[in-house]
């Protein structure tokens, strides 16, 4: 069994934003060879997510306004974390929403994707260092 691990480091500069990080999870893969095995992508921080969606902007957009409407940045004094000295209590809620991990079938030495299938970061509380864990595992 081989298997291998890497951490992408992102610093976004907005606040929320979503990044298609498809291409370095598939270049962690090949430099894995592991040709039959799983991969497995977490955010490594509590307000940041990964999940895997469609790469189409409009939808981006809308998962944007959607987690925007279900858990309003402001005003901040809505939550009570935010009474620790932390603004980010509605990143915590957007985080759990879009989920913390995605786990991906490697098959023939590719990740196996359904149609369309991309993987994303997620970032609710940006614009400070913040790192992924790609592990991958297999034969």
């Amino acid at each position: 069994m081989k298997s291998r691990t890497e951490y992408l480091e992102f610093n976004t500069g907005k606040r929320v934003d979503f990044i298609n990080i498809t291409d370095d999870v598939e270049e962690a893969v090949r430099k894995s060879g592991v040709r039959e095995g799983f991969c497995l992508v977490n955010a490594m921080h509590i307000t940041a997510s990964v999940f895997i969606n469609d790469a189409e902007e409009g939808l981006l957009q809308d998962f944007a306004k959607w987690l925007e409407a279900l858990a309003p940045h402001e005003p901040t004094t809505r939550y009570e974390h935010n009474l620790t000295g932390e603004v980010n209590g509605d990143a915590h809620i957007k985080r759990t929403v879009m989920g913390r991990e995605v786990v991906v079938a490697i098959t023939r030495g590719e990740l196996d994707f359904g149609p369309w299938e991309q993987i994303y970061y997620g970032e609710f509380d940006g614009r400070r260092p913040k790192r992924v864990l790609v592990k991958i595992i297999g034969e």
